[in-house]
């Protein structure tokens, strides 16, 4: 489980470092993909076999599953981070997130979030009220 929020700063080679108390768990390697709202998603490989396990049962006759699919797959990038604990961050990717400089990278359960810094402030912020004044159930029987 991932928790908590960081602040990396990519580098000129577009590397970033992961979060100290991940590295172990993260150390066989990721994959990196894009996210919704343009952040990326950094899944550990043993995470992203159980999706792509159960993507194999998805039925491909239906569009959003095909459109899901492809746009996942055709993005992602395997990494495995260096003896300093750093993945290098596709360019395309990069582009895609918005990532300059300063990153915010969350924990988000099963997988890490990477977001450009500002984006995410933005998000939070637009965020904010409505996870405070939910009037009912988003998650019924969860939370």
């Amino acid at each position: 489980m991932f928790l908590g929020t960081h602040a990396p700063k990519l580098d000129e080679k577009g590397r970033l470092f992961l979060p100290a108390k991940y590295r172990d768990e993260l150390s066989g390697g990721v994959v990196i993909t894009k996210g919704q709202e343009r952040c990326l998603y950094v899944f550990p490989i043993a995470e992203f076999t159980r999706i792509t396990e159960a993507l194999r049962d998805a039925p491909v006759t239906a569009k959003g599953v095909r459109d899901k699919t492809r746009i996942l797959f055709a993005s992602a990038s395997d990494e495995v981070p260096d003896k300093q604990g750093r993945i290098t961050v596709p360019p395309a990717l990069r582009t895609y997130a918005g990532l300059q400089r300063d990153c915010a990278v969350i924990g988000a359960n099963t997988r890490l979030e990477i977001w450009d810094a500002q984006g995410w402030e933005t998000y939070l912020a637009a965020q904010e009220d409505s996870y405070s004044d939910a009037e009912e159930e988003v998650l019924p029987g969860i939370l």
